[in-house]
This record gives structure tokens, C-alpha cells and sequence, in this order.
């Protein structure tokens, strides 16, 4: 078998893999490189979710491309606006013609004699065995599996006799209009669809097993759309980009130092909302301070409108099992639904759950740690592209591939085929990359790749450090070794 080879090669089509190809070709010119993505077409995850009401959970300004700020009015767009503008971004610069669709990555094989990667793929719908070769390999392919979602073991599901849906999976022919509907879940997919679906159903009950922070914000940025009229397009986006990104900061930054006064406002916003005579305390207050777990967004208050109009309702309570008619709650209550969505969250595989070995032994990511947030302890010539979970998803993913940029013109006006980051004799790995304590990252810890106690194993989930370090900071940082063809990179 033949494999062909390009210099760099670019896994996921979705927004990271839109903006790792941008950033290539134009500050590595004289690189080849090509898109390889699993599905047959471009979008990553807004491709990928078709449910009712879908949307970002960042501002566009910020999830958008510095490259390409985003062109509309709406600060938080909907999914098919979204996925409209990542494939519009493609074709404007040409990325669309260096992807190779229904390539689905299997297995990733590094060779210190060769310096390259072999890349094993199954392609078409007949999963036909090919092969690339690459000199770097950079993942741009998120860290949930695309193709299934998280559904715990309800005792009974089989007894409904409705139709239980997960939202990974919507099926375009569900008719809900008039239905009685119960959304199990309280995270970001489970707000969105509650007051979509309140638009048309009978009724949408809400039910969570604990609460998560709700904060409603304005869908449009009024002082990003007073900029734009007054200034050109350029400072106007600029001004509006940084705008929020220090907003966001300072908020996070908060809810750090003063995690208590932070809780009390966002629950005096709800109560604002609400009303004085809704529970608040029981619907809306965690048990876990804001940010250990990603805040929820609602544009405009749409969840608090449903619930106010009475389309819509939240129950705080545990499933004990499911009925013919619904659900069975532990306080003794039933839900009667016609139908049942369940949205309880992400399975989480890092790097799209692809087996990896280096000069033939298997690599464990859950044992290495995390290079700048960039790359793995040991690992040579593989970035990845991981968002913020704190801020938007793309700001991060844009500081990740410029310093990927940087880092193969350094190689190349230095003669140097392989990087390596090398841990650090002694370095325990003491906590999980995602500093999260939601579910789906629980449920995966021990898969995921660890940080350190100190740069650069160490990432900080700060935008403005994360700049200076990677836009400005030595590549050759003592920690990453480099070597040419057919050296072994020692400690």
C-alpha cells in the first residue's frame, strides 16, 4: 500500500479544523496539508446537532474567527447560522478543497527513524483500509464521541410506551406540536431545548436531579452593534472582540475570589426573572459554586419567559423509574409524557478514542500530561486542538494553532524533523486537564491526560497569559526537545 504524504495533517472539518487549516496555509506557506473528516461534510458539532432551538453558548464575537469576524447582528446565533458561516469561512479561503471526507481515522503509528506519522483510516461507506503519512499531525476533532450520547440505566425504560429521544440523535420526522413532553437533564442542550419546544408542545417539564446556574443574557450585543455603525469594520470588531473577552474574564476571575457573591447575584438575576414567588432556591441553586461546572446561557431570558407562561416547568427531583405513561419520580410523583428526551450529557473520547502508539508501544493518553495545553508529555509531533471551558471554544483553539505555526517554522529554519515535549523526571500528573466537575468529564478522568504543577504543564484557562505565552513565549523552552531524522530524543 502507498500512502500519501503531506506535510501536516489536519483531523476534523468542524470550527478548529476550519481555523488549524486557515492558520497553515497562510503563515506555513510552504506547507502541504490536508483536512481529513469522518463524516461526508463540514461542521463538526453544528452539523452534527439538528435539534429545535440549537445555538451557541458564547457570543459570536468571540466563538467566531479573528480572521473572519462573525457578519451578524445576533451576538448568540443559532446553530444553522453557525454552521452556515464555519462552511462559508472554508470556501472563502479555499479550505473546502483540502478536505478528504468519509476518512475516519482508526489507528495513529509514530516512527523516530521515518520522522512521520502513519495514519490508518477506514474510508467510504465500504470502510476501505488506506493510509496517510504525515510529518505532524494536528487533531482538530473535539473531545465527545459523535457517535453516541450519555444515557444512564434507567430501571424500566422499556415499559414507556412513548418515544424516548437523545438530542445527538434528533429525528427529523418528530412531531412534538401538542405533546406532553419531560427533558431529563439540566446542562446547556437540556435550556436550549425547553423553551423551543414550549413553543409548540402542550407542555415541557424540565427535570434534573440538581440544579445549574441559568444566566440570561441579551441574544444581540448592543454595544458591539453601536460600534459597527459608528467605527470601520476592523476596530469595530476588534474593539468588540476584546470587549468580551475581558468581560468574560474579569466575571470567571469572580467567581474564583468570591465564589459567594457571585452565587447571590446570578440567583438574584434569576429571582429578577422569575418573580418573587417561584422557588429559586430549589431550581436554581447548585451545590457546587459557579464554574466548577459551565454556567448556562439563555438569550434573552427564553427559559424564564416558557416557565412564566406556563408552557414550561422545572422539576427538582430523582428518577426512580420509567412508567407505560413516563416517569416515576423518588418524591413519590409521576410525569406523564408522550414523549421522553433525554438529555444527560456527552460521552467524552479525547482524540476521537483513536488507538496510539509511538515506535510501536501503545500510548496511554490518561497517563501523560498536557504541554501548554497544546501537546502531550512524550508524544512527538501532535498537537490538539482544545477550546476553553471557561470562555469560547475558538480563542483557545486560535492561540493553539498559531503557536503550531510558530513551532514548524522553528523546526524548519532549524533543520529539526521531531519535537517532544519530555516530562520531567518526578513530575506527578495531579489533576485532570478539564478542570470540570461536570458528569461527562467525571465519567471519563481517568482517560483523560493530567497537568502538572507547574508551566508548561500547567495551563491556566486565562486568555491574555495564554497569549504571551504562546504567541510570544520561546519555543525552545528548555522542556521541548527537538532532534532531526533517525535521532531519538533523550532525556
Amino acid at each position: 500500500m502507498t500512502a500519501e504524504h503531506v506535510d501536516v495533517l489536519i483531523v476534523g472539518a468542524g470550527l478548529s479544523g476550519i481555523a488549524a487549516a486557515y492558520y497553515i496555509q497562510t503563515y506555513c506557506p510552504k506547507k502541504s496539508y490536508a483536512i481529513l473528516e469522518a463524516r461526508d461534510v463540514i461542521g463538526g458539532t453544528w452539523d452534527l446537532f439538528r435539534y429545535p432551538g440549537v445555538r451557541s453558548d458564547s457570543d459570536m464575537h468571540t466563538l467566531g474567527y479573528s480572521f473572519r469576524p462573525w457578519p451578524e447582528r445576533k451576538a448568540i446565533a443559532d446553530g444553522p447560522s453557525i454552521l452556515r458561516y464555519v462552511r462559508q469561512s472554508a470556501a472563502a479561503f479555499g479550505i473546502d478543497k483540502q478536505i478528504q471526507f468519509q476518512h475516519r481515522v482508526r489507528q495513529l503509528a509514530w516512527s523516530t527513524e521515518e520522522a512521520r506519522w502513519t495514519v490508518d483510516i477506514e474510508r467510504g461507506p465500504d470502510l476501505e483500509h488506506v493510509q496517510r503519512t504525515c510529518s505532524f499531525l494536528f487533531m482538530c476533532t473535539g473531545y465527545y464521541d459523535y457517535d453516541h450520547g450519555y444515557t444512564p440505566n434507567w430501571p424500566g425504560v422499556e415499559r414507556f410506551q412513548g418515544r424516548i429521544v437523545h438530542p445527538q440523535r434528533w429525528p427529523q420526522d418528530l412531531d412534538y406540536a401538542g405533546k406532553r413532553i419531560v427533558v431529563i437533564g439540566s446542562g446547556a442542550t437540556a435550556v436550549t431545548l425547553v423553551p423551543a419546544l414550549a413553543e409548540q408542545a402542550a407542555h415541557v417539564a424540565m427535570v434534573q436531579r440538581s440544579p445549574t446556574y441559568i444566566v440570561a443574557r441579551p441574544s444581540e450585543d448592543a454595544l458591539g452593534n453601536w460600534l459597527h455603525q459608528r467605527l470601520p469594520a476592523r476596530p469595530a470588531d476588534q474593539l468588540t472582540r476584546w470587549k468580551n473577552i475581558l468581560l468574560g474574564m474579569y466575571f470567571y476571575r469572580l467567581t474564583r475570589r468570591r465564589p459567594e457573591k457571585v452565587r447571590e447575584t446570578i440567583l438574584q438575576w434569576t429571582r429578577e426573572q422569575l418573580g418573587p414567588d417561584y422557588d429559586v432556591e430549589r431550581d436554581f441553586s447548585p451545590r457546587y459554586n459557579p464554574w466548577d461546572q459551565r454556567l448556562c446561557l439563555v438569550p434573552d431570558g427564553d427559559l424564564f419567559k416558557a416557565i412564566k407562561a406556563g408552557t414550561a416547568s422545572i422539576v427538582t427531583d430523582t428518577i426512580e423509574g420509567f412508567t407505560e405513561t413516563g416517569i416515576r419520580l423518588a418524591s413519590g410523583k409521576e410525569l406523564e409524557a408522550d414523549i421522553i428526551i433525554t438529555a444527560t450529557g456527552l460521552t467524552m473520547r479525547l482524540m476521537a478514542d483513536v488507538a496510539l502508539e509511538v515506535d510501536g508501544a501503545p500510548v496511554d493518553l490518561g497517563q501523560t500530561l498536557t504541554y501548554k495545553g497544546i501537546m502531550y508529555s512524550d508524544i512527538p509531533n501532535l498537537a490538539q486542538a482544545i477550546g476553553y471551558t471557561n470562555a469560547s471554544w475558538t480563542l483557545k483553539c486560535e492561540l493553539i494553532t498559531g503557536y503550531v505555526c510558530r513551532l514548524l517554522n522553528y523546526m524548519d529554519a532549524h533543520g529539526y524533523s521531531e519535537c517532544l515535549p519530555k516530562r520531567p523526571a518526578g513530575m506527578p500528573g495531579e489533576e485532570s486537564a478539564l478542570a470540570l466537575t461536570s458528569g461527562y468529564v467525571e465519567r471519563a478522568r481517568a482517560s483523560l491526560p493530567r497537568q502538572g504543577s507547574r508551566r508548561p504543564w500547567r495551563t491556566f484557562n486565562n486568555y491574555v497569559r495564554d497569549l504571551m505565552i504562546m504567541r510570544f513565549g520561546d519555543i525552545n523552552d528548555g522542556t521541548m526537545r527537538f532532534s532531526r531524522a533517525g535521532q531519538r530524543v533523550t532525556a
